[in-house]
């Protein structure tokens, strides 16, 4: 059993940046995947970006490569999302979330623990 908490979300204008965190509990932390996703008004939920156990196999959605970052400290129990040039369209409730898999993955229905999200909203 894992459970998650997001933190670090707010209020900032574009251009700005914002470090997500993903606190987790629980024995199997670090040998999961863990996934970033976000859903904005009267959208979908989207992936985001994902990493696996060991930081050796990482994704990003297309939308966000080259501007956000994903990490995990697996002492700390948590992972992280640098979000950078951030931009109106990023606007969303960011969630953590959790999967069994070795290599990271972007697939929804393949995270089993999920947080409750935390909301980023950027200005123009």
């Amino acid at each position: 059993q894992v459970q998650l908490v997001e933190s670090g979300g707010g209020l900032v204008q574009a251009g700005g940046s914002l470090r997500l965190s993903c606190a987790a509990s629980g024995p199997t932390f670090s040998t999961q995947t863990l996934g970033w996703f976000r859903q904005a008004p009267g959208k979908e939920r989207e992936f985001v970006s994902a990493i696996n156990y060991s930081g050796g196999s990482l994704a990003y959605a297309d939308s966000v490569k080259d501007r956000f970052t994903i990490s995990r400290d697996n002492a700390k129990n948590t992972a992280y999302l640098q979000m950078n040039n951030l931009q109106p369209d990023d606007t969303a409730v960011y969630y953590c979330a959790a999967a069994v898999s070795g290599v990271a993955v972007m697939t929804m229905k393949r995270y089993g623990y999920w947080g409750q999200g935390t909301q980023v909203t950027v200005a123009s």
